[in-house]
């Protein structure tokens, strides 16, 4: 390490580009004597985000904040920098059967890349498709003397992006063995103690409806103190997001003049590792890694990981053995970085080919407001001629089918699909014994023999994908199903939509066939509660900061219906107004998209706000931040091909004023674009042709709970 009393000048590791990822070459190993401390500073390619690691007395620790800039007092002298700190001395090392790597451990040898690694790679879904990135790599070796018997060592992997951070463990076998159990792990994230948090609990195992949680359906806490305690005594689930105030709160001895934000989450976990979340706060404000409960699965499989370690020499990736999951985080003094962080898949890489070109599927689907009942043929038929009617790609079959329309009444559904030019979706239950949830299909995906054989059954008959509901947890053992249901259905040009199931990390790059994923309370309890109708708007203005800031969410958004039932007279009242509604099919990302239109929104609802659906996609080249406030408003913009689509959403109690620069969307035209609003009492939808002022800009007054729409 570059150490604060000494400095190894020859390297000991020299690090590569090849097919954008850096290859490291262990030339030698070395031994220096090590002082008391030793810190590494590392800096991103624009110099404005900087990583310490530090090792004090066997221990190895981590900061992190991001350095801005302060005018000159005085005419003539020079602007300086400060650092803003984020997160304070974090403590790093991992839990293993063959030795604890949190203590004792001895320095071995370093490496920091010489110029930024740059990586250029395109992502069929998400926020941005066409991605580039550069980073800075910090690698670093360790040992102790209690593994020293078994000929293991670890290594930290750190990248430093602007406004990004990434790092992870791997293993390397020097002895015999070659296959580990991580019991746990020391990494942490202490934040400064007047942060606040919007962050959601993990549940307890096995619980809610049918012993089918934890699936991340749980109520966020917004704005609260850092070491507020979950509602569960478990923690919290990822992504996390935490606000730094600005000047006038302690800052560790530097202090910003704006609020500061910063999101944790996780990415790469496959199936060689299980999936964790955050521990609950200490009072100094440390959180750490937690891994699953013991009640998870149903009660079977490890809480922790096997790790087969390959005597490997390359740059960590998802695929590869011995490596654990990489912790993400992402900061700055404002929240773009956090909306628009593509830090999920900049550091994962395909597991495997995609079998066919997957496209994005806006879907029908009949469950959402007609429920049960609705999962007969003559319904589906009606469902399948609204997609068509669209122009949409898809119907989701939703659960029921296999008791109420068989394999038979299917299969000709399938052909009435290829008629209409529509994909047809269907749903499973993941099912094989880990929960009580009754709804079939049942025992069909949960094991490879006969998972084959149900989706051989569907690429016969022209099935675009499926949507598999009730996981159980984070476990390696749940982990392993998601892997070998995406491959598997890959083999077969099957899509894969998750359902009562854990947040994708990484997913969208790794499985080229993985589609989306719930992990959030979503669409459904709007149907099932007053009191999630009274919140949609606060909760529609808070996940493009967090939970789809760092994976796709299929919602099942777009409510066009004032009352949530399939008789106009009866179930929940909608609160947000119809534009808001749309707002939410570009706020909300996932390619594969179950909207909720019913047939009676194609004589019910103005044509502007049918035009729009149908022209709306699901798929996304670029994301653009353009200002709001986790659970109070959000105005973003994404482009698909040439075209701008931007949403103004207010979800306060009052009127909010916002002044949109749209001259900053490069290609935009003004002159060919609509503006969508509620109008200026908020119930009256209305499209006219967008006017903007000299300088581009328009400025809007959304009423409370609704939104506009620029398209």
């Amino acid at each position: 390490m570059n150490t604060s009393s000494q400095k190894h000048s020859t390297p000991s590791l020299i690090g590569r580009v090849r097919g954008g990822s850096l290859i490291l070459l262990f030339l030698f190993i070395i031994s220096p004597s090590v002082s008391a401390q030793q810190t590494t500073r590392v800096f991103s390619p624009d110099g404005l985000t900087y990583l310490d690691v530090k090792l004090a007395d066997g221990h190895l620790s981590y900061s992190a904040g991001y350095r801005t800039v302060v005018k000159a007092k005085k005419k003539g002298m020079k602007a300086d920098t400060l650092d803003v700190p984020m997160l304070l001395d974090s403590p790093l090392g991992v839990y293993t059967n063959v030795a604890d790597f949190s203590k004792d451990l001895v320095f071995i040898q370093d490496s920091q890349s010489d110029e930024p690694i740059r990586q250029t790679y395109h992502l069929r879904q998400g926020k941005q498709s066409d991605i580039t990135t550069e980073n800075n790599d910090y690698n670093l070796m360790l040992s102790t003397p209690a593994a020293k018997k078994s000929g293991v060592q670890m290594a930290v992997h750190f990248r430093v992006f602007n406004n990004n951070i990434a790092y992870c463990y791997s293993f390397i076998q020097t002895g015999e063995t070659s296959a580990i159990v991580v019991t746990g792990e020391a990494s942490g994230f202490r934040l400064p103690t007047d942060a606040t948090a919007f962050i959601c609990p993990q549940s307890d195992p096995m619980i809610g409806w049918k012993r089918t949680k934890p699936s991340y359906e749980e109520n966020y806490i917004w704005d609260k103190p850092i070491t507020t305690r979950s509602q569960y005594g478990h923690g919290w689930t990822f992504p996390c997001l935490f606000k730094v105030p600005g000047k006038g709160g302690a800052r560790s001895g530097s202090q910003a003049t704006t609020d500061s934000w910063l999101l944790i989450s996780e990415t790469g976990v496959s199936s060689g590792y299980c999936g964790s979340h955050l521990s609950d706060a200490t009072p100094d404000g440390l959180f750490t890694i937690a891994f699953p409960m013991e009640g998870e699965n149903n009660g079977f499989g490890s809480t922790g990981a096997q790790l087969g370690i390959a005597d490997s020499r390359i740059s960590p990736n998802s695929a590869q053995a011995g490596i654990t999951p990489w912790r993400t985080i992402t900061f700055g003094p404002s929240l773009k970085p956090i909306v628009e962080t593509t830090i999920t898949w900049d550091v994962v890489e395909p597991l495997y080919e995609p079998s066919i070109d997957y496209k994005g599927s806006r879907n029908t689907w009949s469950w959402i407001l007609w429920q049960d009942a609705s999962i007969n043929y003559d319904d589906q038929v009606r469902f399948i001629d609204l997609a068509a009617d669209l122009g949409w790609e898809g119907c989701l079959i939703d659960g029921g089918w296999y008791e109420n329309i068989g394999r038979e009444g299917m299969e000709r559904l399938f052909a009435y699909c290829k008629q209409k030019g529509v994909r047809p979706w269907v749903w499973y239950n993941s099912n094989g014994g880990w929960n009580d949830a009754p709804q079939c299909a049942r025992q069909c995906m949960h094991n490879s023999i006969v998972r084959k054989q149900e989706m051989r059954w569907l690429q016969k008959h022209g099935v675009a994908g499926i949507k598999v509901d009730f996981f159980a947890g984070d476990k390696q053992e749940t982990m392993r199903l998601y892997e070998a249901l995406l491959s598997d259905a890959n083999d077969y040009g099957i899509q894969v939509i998750c359902h009562g199931c854990t947040l994708p990390r990484g997913w969208e790059r790794m499985y080229p066939n993985y589609c989306g994923s719930e992990a959030v309370l979503a669409s459904e309890n709007l149907y099932f509660s007053q009191g999630f109708c009274d919140m949609e708007a606060r909760h529609a203005c808070l996940h493009p900061f967090v939970r789809n800031a760092v994976g796709s969410m299929e919602y099942g958004g777009t409510v066009l219906q004032r009352r949530l039932h399939r008789d106009p007279d009866k179930g929940n009242t909608r609160r947000t107004s119809d534009v808001f509604e749309l707002a939410t099919a570009i706020a909300f990302q996932c390619s594969g998209q179950n909207f909720a239109l019913t047939p009676r929104n194609l004589t019910e609802q103005p044509q502007f706000e049918i035009d729009f659906m149908k022209q709306v996609p699901t798929t996304w080249d670029e994301t653009r931040f353009i200002e709001g406030y986790p659970g109070k408003y959000i105005v973003l913009a994404r482009r698909n091909a040439d075209r701008w689509y931007v949403c103004a959403m207010n979800a306060e109690a009052a009127p909010k004023t916002v002044t949109i620069d749209l001259s900053m969307l490069s290609g935009f035209a003004p002159d060919k674009a609509l503006l969508l609003t509620d109008g200026s009492n908020g119930s009256t939808p209305t499209a006219a042709q967008l006017k903007t002022d000299k300088r581009g800009r328009i400025t809007l007054t959304l009423q409370p709970q609704c939104a506009a729409v620029v398209y």
